[in-house]
Order: structure tokens, then C-alpha cells, then sequence
């Protein structure tokens, strides 16, 4: 994700803000016993550098999906931004996964970018008819505008809002500056969201710390975050995203989706497996920790 890059990180301050006020006041509401359900995946399956590592190295490419899902649970299914997916392709992506994986499909960029909102109802109903048929395995869609959809454009939004069926989760990804400057604009934002039980994504990534606005709408939080090569700053900044987490769970959090970002996604997956174990010491989880294949090194048997 080239959003927020930057080649220089030395002077970036990584804390992780606190929570907005009524983060914890929207949290209460929804306390009750039991442990949370927790995703934590990546935004792509199919990576040649994972083949020996966390894929077997005799795996066939068009099997990725297959040993992905084997491995996390849960994708942030960035293709559906590109184009929508035919009913083939979904029955092949809901197939090739365990009960309890889930797909985050992007909306696609004919709706969120290359058009106004108002104008793409019939876009919007054949993508979201499409990605119904992910059936159980459907998660939370998310909404990414782009920079230039400003506050101005609520109207547009909560109308937009309006049409997604019930059934199709939501998350909504801003990054208009004026959405985290402007108090009101923010405040009337996140009224919007909670009134059609519409959640929020929180980006976490060096060139832009004012994305990480720390206000949930719903019970569920979709996180992306962004790493820089594993540079040690990555691992402390899980470190504080567990702790958050922790406070979130103890206080109503029922649902979380964590996507880990790093440059070409090389080490996307050494980072992930870093904050699963995390979670379950920290937050006393039981998710199942992705296997790595070590490959035998030739002559180690002689």
C-alpha cells in the first residue's frame, strides 16, 4: 500500500493516539461475556517468496488460496477493487476455504472513485449481490474514498449508506485531511456511521498519523497497518495495537479485523505470526498460529 509511504521513518512518531472520547462510551454498550472474534490477515494470498516459508514448497500456484486459508483466516480482498467478481469466481474463492475464514472485499474503484456516489446504484447492487454469494464467509466490506472526497460530500455518503443492504457489513477508509481537522465534520461523520451501524477503518502508517483517528462506530474494528520491513518500530507499534486491543475487548469490543501491510508483503507474514502469539499470551486468545515450513537444507542429513 503506497498510501502514507515513506523512505524515511527516523523522525515519524509512532505512538498510537488514544482513543477518541466516545470510543469507549460506543464500546460499553455492546459488554457481554465471551471472547472476541479475531481476524488477522493479509492483502494478498498468492506471494512467490511465501513458496517454502509459510506455502510447502512443492505448492502450485493456483493453490494459494487453498494454503493461504490454511493458514489465517481472514483477507483483505483488494482484487474486488479492480473489477467485480462473476459468480465462478466467488464459488471458487468460497470453496477453497474452512468455515470460519473470511473475505474483507474493497469496493470497487468504478464506485468510490471513477464516479460520484450518488450516480452508482446499479454498480453497487451487482457488487453487492456478488459478494452475498461469499454466503458465511463473508466478512466486512470496506469503503476506501479517495483523498479528495471531502466532508462537504456527507450527504452524498449517508445517501450512498442508505442502499447497502443490511446483510453487507460495511467499514468506511477516509483520507480527506479535513475529515480528522474539522471537529464538526468529524463529530457529524461518525453520527452518520453509528446511525447505519457502519464501522470505521483505522489506517496505521508512517506519512499519515492523522488516519489513525481511534473512533469505532461499531462493535467490530477494521485495522490496516502498515510496517516498514520489519524495522524494529514495526514490532512496538504491535505492541501497542495489542494492549489497545486488550482495552477494547475488556470494555465491549466483539469483533476485530487486523490486515498487515508490509513493503512487497515479503514480511507480511513474519509480522502477523508476531501479533497472533501476542494476542493469544496478552489477550488470552486461542487463534491458531500459522505453521512455517522449514525447508531442508541439502547435505544437513549427512
Amino acid at each position: 500500500m503506497d498510501f502514507g509511504k515513506l523512505e524515511n521513518i527516523t523522525n515519524v512518531d509512532f505512538t498510537l493516539p488514544p482513543d477518541h472520547p466516545d470510543t469507549q462510551v460506543l464500546l460499553s454498550k455492546y459488554k457481554q461475556p465471551g471472547k472476541p472474534e479475531v481476524y488477522i490477515g493479509l492483502p494478498v494470498w498468492v506471494n512467490k517468496s511465501w513458496v517454502g516459508s509459510i506455502y510447502p514448497a512443492t505448492m502450485r500456484e493456483k493453490d494459494s488460496l487453498l494454503w493461504y486459508a490454511r493458514q489465517f483466516n481472514t483477507i483483505e480482498l483488494n482484487s474486488t477493487h479492480y473489477h467485480i467478481p462473476g459468480d465462478t469466481t466467488i464459488d471458487r474463492w468460497r470453496n477453497s476455504v474452512p468455515k470460519g475464514f473470511k473475505f474483507c472485499p474493497k469496493f470497487p474503484q468504478l464506485i468510490s472513485h471513477e464516479n460520484k456516489l450518488g450516480t452508482t446504484q446499479s454498480i453497487t447492487a451487482a457488487f453487492c449481490e456478488a459478494i452475498a454469494g461469499l454466503e458465511d464467509n463473508l466478512g466486512s466490506s470496506f469503503l476506501q474514498l479517495p483523498p479528495y472526497f471531502s466532508p462537504h460530500q456527507l450527504p452524498d455518503l449517508e445517501e450512498f449508506l442508505k442502499f447497502i443492504p443490511e446483510t453487507i457489513p460495511v467499514a468506511v477508509e477516509l483520507r480527506h485531511h479535513d475529515w480528522f481537522t474539522d471537529n464538526v465534520a468529524s463529530l457529524e461523520l461518525f453520527e452518520v456511521l453509528e446511525k447505519y451501524n457502519i464501522g470505521t477503518v483505522l489506517t496505521d502508517v508512517a506519512g499519515r498519523r492523522d488516519v489513525l483517528h481511534m473512533r469505532l462506530t461499531t462493535a467490530t474494528a477494521m485495522v490496516r497497518f502498515v510496517g516498514n520491513a520489519l524495522h524494529p518500530t514495526d514490532y512496538k507499534r504491535i505492541d501497542a495495537w495489542v494492549e489497545r486491543l486488550k482495552l477494547w475487548f475488556d470494555t465491549g469490543l466483539q469483533q476485530v479485523y487486523f490486515f498487515v501491510h508490509e513493503p512487497d508483503n515479503t514480511f507480511a507474514p513474519d509480522l502477523a505470526i508476531y501479533l497472533i502469539e501476542k494476542l493469544n499470551k496478552v489477550c488470552g486468545l486461542d487463534l491458531k498460529v500459522p505453521k512455517k515450513y522449514v525447508q531442508p537444507v541439502q547435505g544437513e542429513l549427512f
